[in-house]
């Protein structure tokens, strides 16, 4: 499943997933497979990502109820 929540919240802080990927440690490709649903990222990547998005676990990585 695409994680645009990631997506809508880097474009909110104007980050471009290189941006993203070098303030949390990994690489651009990582964030892309990440947003694309291909890479379900550790619980610390999830944290770091939060941090840098200035977003909860919640807000990032909590699906909806359809």
């Amino acid at each position: 499943m695409k994680n645009l929540k990631i997506k809508a919240a880097r474009a909110l802080k104007d980050m471009s997933q290189g941006e993203l990927a070098d303030k949390v440690d990994v690489s651009r490709q990582t964030i892309v497979a990440i947003e694309k649903g291909d890479y379900n990222p550790t619980i610390n990547l999830c944290i770091r990502i939060c941090k840098a998005l200035d977003k909860t676990l919640d807000d990032l990585f909590w699906e909806d109820e359809a």
